[in-house]
């Protein structure tokens, strides 16, 4: 039998709604709009593609956008400076850094100049060490308030969504990135999964894959995964964005995984669209948290 798809843009035009309700209620409330800047130094064509697409989802839910661009020879100090003076506007409530950066900029000096308040992506060192050290969901958290980087939080809100008990699951999380497979690892800890981290020096990689309740795959290989490596009746989230002859596939062997796992999600359709609506809800959040 095949598994139930679990499709993001489905889930995304509801949630659409929700936030359209939200960002209403709050302007209704405080009389001005939840905004977000994006800094883009150069001109990248996946950037100016993510940047033009933002500016009008983010539109269309009645939020405010704002794109600051610098050239490609920007310096250190001028990326610095214009992080800085948006920190520091009040009417801005949410700060994303597109990357790539030109070369020879140190981004993690970048990222660590965001205001923590403001990092609607989740990337600045107090907002991921606050994810690491948080408590389970349901107990005080311990620490103060954060984000999570909006892509695993859309994983995530799928999971959810779809009434997947994750408590006392085998999660596996195939990719260790600091914007997807880390933090996706630790909003599964936080459900109280019990989490594998597995990356390319994983001994018998396929044989940890079929050990998963829910399998994460965010490790950036076109269709690496195969429906072998997948326990019957899994639940499958595909991160993956990876282009094979122009057309778009995910790190699943889509038709190979929908004829094992219990539920997986499509690429394109299934993660990616909810990307930008955690953001959303991010913006929004970091908004009431200024305000009130």
């Amino acid at each position: 039998m095949s598994a139930t798809i679990l499709s993001g843009s489905e889930l995304a035009k509801e949630m659409r709604q929700e936030i359209e309700a939200d960002v209403a209620e709050f302007v209704g409330q405080h009389s001005f709009t939840p905004t977000v800047a994006i800094v883009r130094a150069g001109e990248d064509p996946a950037s100016v593609s993510y940047s033009n697409a933002l500016e009008k989802s983010f539109g269309a839910r009645g939020l405010g956008f704002q794109l600051h661009t610098l050239p490609d020879i920007a310096s250190q100090q001028e990326i610095e400076e214009l992080v800085s003076q948006l920190n520091a506007n009040a009417t801005i409530h949410g700060i994303m850094i597109q990357e790539p950066l030109p070369r020879g900029i140190d981004e993690a000096v970048i990222k660590d100049a965001l205001s923590s308040d403001k990092d609607v992506d989740g990337v600045h060192p107090v907002n991921t060490g606050r994810l690491a050290q948080a408590a389970p969901t349901g107990r005080p958290a311990m620490v103060g308030p954060f984000f999570a980087p909006a892509t695993p939080s859309g994983g995530m809100e799928i999971l959810k969504r779809n009434s997947v008990n994750l408590q006392g699951k085998h999660a596996v999380v195939v990719g260790r990135s600091t914007i997807v497979g880390k933090p996706m690892a630790l909003l599964l800890l936080r459900e109280n999964a019990t989490v594998s981290l597995c990356h390319s020096q994983t001994a018998d990689l396929p044989g940890m894959c079929r050990t998963a309740d829910v399998l994460c795959a965010a490790v950036g290989r076109a269709n690496m995964i195969k429906g072998s490596w997948i326990k019957p009746g899994a639940f499958v989230i595909d991160f993956g964005v990876n282009f094979v002859e122009g057309v778009m596939v995910g790190d699943v062997d889509f038709e190979e995984a929908k004829e094992v796992a219990g539920m997986i999600t499509p690429v394109p359709g299934g993660t990616g669209p909810m990307t930008n609506i955690m953001l959303m809800k991010n913006v929004i959040a970091a908004a009431r948290r200024q305000t009130e």
